[in-house]
């Protein structure tokens, strides 16, 4: 792969070299087109892509482009998870209910990365509602690491994470109710940001099944391509009873931030005793250690959790969802289910309305939890999963740190702060015995997406080299 193939570059690169005419996106379409078209049956990352609609939507950007239109993402190509509409596209959420679905509309972040003249390239695989923490399903079948081809990227964003990490498209959007960009990225050694609640309206698309927690995220090979996809994407609108009008932020994203001056927690286990192996622990300390040398003032410090935080407490949420949403479709016919997901839906048939509740008070007891921290920090960091990527085959690793772990003890750093509702990304920070990528989750108190992304710059600065050219699957 040369450095003159647009495959090779980022985001902010093919927007600066489109908008100047040194490259056309027709150019740019024709590359991309050819890597998907190499790459993808090895990976199965994109599961909707046609060539001809990617060429004709780049010329058209060359057309706006050649009449004088600012188009700050011009030609760049990104791609959306299976649960994200695109106006006349199969968008299936990886559920046989769906395989016929054409959505009637683009979710809002799609038409305004559209906008702001990205090229869009196709659809990402992801699992059954985005509620498993890896990506297969029993539409498209199963996605794989670029790292490693045996391995998981992660779920349930993990066709998104494949396609950014092997250069498949500069940027993906996902959605993450739990850590579905964050822990995907860190699998696949790609930046993964999950915005505050309200900062990316969604008021088009599918029912959630968490209700307020799921929110749209953006993966990328930078920091700096991340930001601009994110400055495309925010913004307030009315249909959206969660959307927040904040019209600095698009513009306060445009430009990095100053990590000067943060004061920064380090929780190694976020203070509730997670296992974590032992490579990915040394590569987590030894990225706040950096930090520490570029005069961040990094304190290890712990939030003051409630007795019974843990995700087992807050997942009836997720099952109740389900249940809510597909339960009657899952009594007429539940031999179309994932059994994975056929599990979740009868046991959140099984809730009671108290148990309910009892996780949405548990929740707001975290968020009250965590402000405390942030009365003291500006910034907490801790890891992103506390393993690197596992077998295609299961669901989870079997040993964490050498102890027998639950299925879902990989995803036990996220959670929290989409039921707290604020802004987290995860960077990659080196690699683990088994040469695969870690990641450092930054997470900032509401309205701090700038200095979450500031931070995560500076870890960049440290490790990106490694991670910012496309993986070849092998």
């Amino acid at each position: 792969m040369s450095a003159a193939d647009p495959t090779a570059l980022g985001a902010v690169a093919i927007a600066q070299a489109v908008s100047a005419r040194r490259l056309r996106a027709g150019d740019v379409a024709e590359a991309f087109v050819a890597r998907i078209a190499a790459v993808n049956p090895t990976l199965n990352a994109i599961v909707q892509h046609d060539p001809a609609a990617v060429s004709h939507a780049a010329a058209d950007i060359d057309r706006r482009v050649d009449a004088g239109e600012d188009l700050p993402l011009a030609g760049v190509p990104f791609t959306t998870k299976d649960n994200l509409w695109v106006g006349g596209m199969t968008v299936t959420q990886g559920s046989r209910l769906f395989r016929d679905f054409v959505a009637p509309a683009d979710a809002v972040a799609v038409e305004r990365l559209r906008r702001a003249g990205a090229l869009f390239v196709g659809v990402t695989n992801c699992s059954e509602f985005a509620c498993k923490g890896v990506t297969t399903n029993r539409v498209y079948g199963t996605t794989r690491n670029p790292w490693n081809l045996e391995r998981t990227p992660g779920g349930s964003s993990g066709g998104a994470a494949a396609a950014v990490s092997a250069g498949l498209c500069a940027i993906a959007l996902g959605t993450d109710a739990g850590g579905s960009v964050r822990r995907p990225a860190a699998h696949t050694g790609v930046v993964g940001f999950k915005p505050g609640t309200g900062v990316i309206a969604h008021p088009i698309g599918f029912q959630e099944p968490v209700f307020a927690n799921s929110v749209v995220g953006v993966m990328a090979r930078s920091v700096a391509d991340t930001r601009a996809a994110m400055a495309a994407m925010a913004g307030f609108d009315a249909r959206d009873p969660q959307s927040l009008a904040r019209t600095d932020l698009p513009g306060a994203l445009r430009t990095p931030a100053h990590a000067n001056g943060l004061r920064v927690a380090f929780s190694p286990q976020l203070g509730l005793g997670y296992p974590v192996d032992r490579d990915v622990a040394a590569q987590v300390e030894a990225a706040a250690g950096s930090l520490t040398r570029r005069g961040v003032n990094v304190v290890r410090a712990d939030p003051e959790w409630p007795t019974d935080a843990d995700e087992s407490a807050l997942i009836p949420l997720q099952f109740a969802g389900l249940a809510s949403i597909h339960g009657e479709a899952f009594a007429r016919d539940p031999e179309a289910f994932d059994p994975d997901i056929a599990t979740q839906i009868e046991r959140g048939l099984a809730l009671s309305g108290t148990a309910v509740t009892d996780a949405l008070l548990l929740r707001d007891r975290l968020y009250r939890s965590l402000a405390a921290l942030f009365a003291d920090f500006d910034l907490l960091i801790a890891p992103t999963a506390p393993v690197t990527a596992w077998s295609l085959e299961r669901l989870g690793p079997e040993t964490i740190d050498g102890r027998t772990v639950s299925a879902r003890s990989h995803a036990v750093f996220t959670p929290l702060f989409n039921h707290t509702y604020v802004p987290a990304c995860s960077v990659p920070c080196g690699l683990g015995d088994d040469g695969l990528p870690v990641g450092l989750q930054v997470i900032g108190p509401r309205g701090g997406e700038t200095s979450v992304l500031a931070l995560a710059e500076l870890v960049e600065e440290e490790y990106g080299a490694q991670f910012v050219s496309p993986r070849s699957p092998h």
